[in-house]
């Protein structure tokens, strides 16, 4: 598969846009996967498929409600079964340097637009308060759309029925940003210079200043993972970007993410994403063939 596959997509928001609409009925999904800076709100109703979101490929059913953050490459491959809807809402990446956006009231919403650099689902039905929400949202006035949207993002960033999509290499800076440490930070940078090579404990505790078994407990106290694991995420997340943009070989791919060993590799794969890295590929390879 190569890098052309994924295609940058110029949207339609505009710099003087709030956010933007789209409304699909009977749709084709004929898209291809893409990226594009902004990020995206999309609904899928009366239909079922798949749904790519960066590393993660998941079968959807009736409603399905996805946030995207920006620049990661996402598609849905559905039914064309009369009926069918798709709302899609893209705002801008920089909505978190709005002033309104920046008052207390709205941290909830700052953190759900950091955490959807790993795209966030929501489960929801079709008869669900959001949803309503989001189709009426399309038929308003422009004032009273506007104040819907962001009574729209609390309401998504206080549901309690959400989930993160892809792997933590997609927004492996959420482990900073929670900490808040120095340290930590420094130890995710020295991660993902090398995560390519071999990782040495004590010369990763030199970088900041610490014993190896310091380092290890200091690690998991302040961002709640494993060491050793984090490591791991973050390669399997660089070799499931490898499989999807690039037409190296596994082998060639296992070595660039810093495990030596074949076997090991795949076993390592199959137990994070629940099928070889052979397997994934594969599986991409068909849906994205539909398009």
């Amino acid at each position: 598969m190569s890098k052309e596959t994924i295609l940058q997509e110029i949207t339609q928001v505009d710099k003087d846009d709030f956010f933007v609409i789209l409304n699909y009925t009977d749709a084709k999904f004929d898209y291809a996967t893409h990226f594009h800076s902004e990020y995206e709100l999309s609904l899928v109703l009366n239909t079922k498929g798949k749904r790519i979101v960066g590393d993660s490929v998941e079968d959807f059913g009736e409603c399905d409600l996805v946030l995207v953050g920006p620049n990661i490459p996402h598609s849905w491959s559905g039914e064309a079964i009369k009926g069918n809807r798709v709302v899609t809402i893209q705002f801008d990446e920089h909505l978190m340097d709005y002033i309104i956006i920046s008052k207390r009231v709205f941290k909830p919403v700052r953190d759900m637009l950091a955490r959807a650099k790993r795209g966030i689902f929501f489960t929801v039905d079709k008869q669900s308060p959001v949803c309503k929400k989001i189709i009426a949202m399309y038929s308003m006035s422009s004032i009273n759309a506007t104040l819907n949207f962001i009574s729209l993002l609390y309401d998504l960033a206080t549901c309690p029925h959400q989930r993160l999509l892809t792997g933590s290499s997609f927004d492996s800076e959420s482990v900073v940003r929670e900490s808040k440490s120095r340290r930590i930070a420094r130890i995710c940078s020295y991660i993902n210079q090398h995560y390519s090579k071999q990782i040495s404990l004590p010369e990763l505790a030199k970088e900041v200043a610490m014993s190896s078994s310091t380092l290890s407990h200091f690690f998991k106290r302040h961002t709640r993972r494993n060491l050793v694991n984090y490591i791991t995420d973050i390669r399997i997340g660089h070799a499931t970007k490898m499989l999807l943009d690039t037409t190296y070989s596994i082998g060639e791919i296992s070595c660039a993410c810093g495990f030596n060993n074949l076997s090991y590799f795949n076993r390592t794969f199959k137990r994070a994403k629940g099928v070889t890295p052979g397997e994934y590929r594969e599986s991409m390879q068909q849906v994205l063939a539909k398009f």
